[in-house]
């Protein structure tokens, strides 16, 4: 949950003001809710993104994004400056500009997109301890295992366009998995960007590792995804909630019952 810049304690707020070159005018994020505090800070230097944690949960997130932009140099902010001080741990990153992607059906954004997936459906999964599938999403197979880094959470607002390409950012849930839960994590947020289910996995069919994955290990991923979300609609008044529970769903049942893709595995 997000806190107020006024929780800081004082020695957070002078290191911060010794890296940005003195007194900063703050802007606060209000989405998200992984560290404590997200903001943007302007200050003699330049605008730089502060986030800061002191709950166990948020403190592993941070560490998570810290060790991410060590694995991969290209996607996420660069880390200008750390810290930890008073139970804080504190990260000042590059701040990145720009709009989010519109990944509508037929939109040439789609191929940034692809370009970033291709990329890092590349990478492995350093030597750290990472969400695994099971802790990250509530459920497991052996097929979702695998030694790749996955961002696990590719919704549009975690995606900057910028001159010069999509940047990523928000890696608090980066997860050591099969290359392929990347993708089927994705169906959701291009079902929602106006895709049917159906023109979602044949966009996701221009990727290796979605065409190689078994057509059962997929329908069982859609079926215990949207069991998830729609046991956490019942639970929720949140509109996001209610969003991934249609939009899951809307998957899980093209898997079950609808007219296949003839791209699919």
């Amino acid at each position: 949950m997000r806190s107020d810049w006024t929780a800081l304690p004082e020695t957070v707020t002078a290191g911060i003001a010794e890296r940005v070159g003195g007194t900063f005018d703050v802007t606060p994020v209000s989405n998200g809710n992984h560290a404590e505090i997200a903001s943007t800070v302007t200050g003699p230097a330049g605008q730089v993104f502060v986030k800061a944690a002191s709950g166990e949960l948020s403190v592993r997130s941070l560490r998570y994004e810290l060790a991410t932009t060590r694995a991969i140099d290209r996607y996420p902010p660069a880390v200008l400056w750390q810290f930890e001080s008073d139970g804080w741990l504190v990260a000042g990153t590059e701040h990145l500009a720009g709009p989010h992607p519109d990944l509508s059906p037929g939109s040439t954004d789609l191929n940034l997109l692809r370009a970033a997936l291709n990329a890092l459906q590349e990478t492995p999964a350093p030597d750290e301890t990472w969400f695994t599938p099971a802790t990250r999403l509530g459920f497991a197979h052996p097929a979702m295992d695998g030694g790749t880094l996955i961002h696990s959470d590719l919704n549009p607002a975690n995606l900057i366009v910028t001159p010069v390409g999509l940047r990523i950012v928000d890696w608090a849930w980066a997860t050591k998995a099969a290359a392929w839960v990347e993708l089927a994590l994705l169906v959701q947020w291009l079902i929602g960007s106006g895709h049917s289910a159906e023109q979602a996995e044949e966009w996701l069919a221009q990727l290796p590792a979605w065409t190689a994955t078994d057509r059962q290990v997929l329908d069982h991923f859609a079926s215990r995804n949207a069991t998830k979300w729609a046991a956490r609609s019942r639970q929720s008044t949140e509109r996001w909630v209610r969003d991934l529970a249609m939009w899951t769903g809307e998957w899980a049942d093209h898997r079950a019952h609808g007219r296949q893709s003839t791209h699919e595995p």
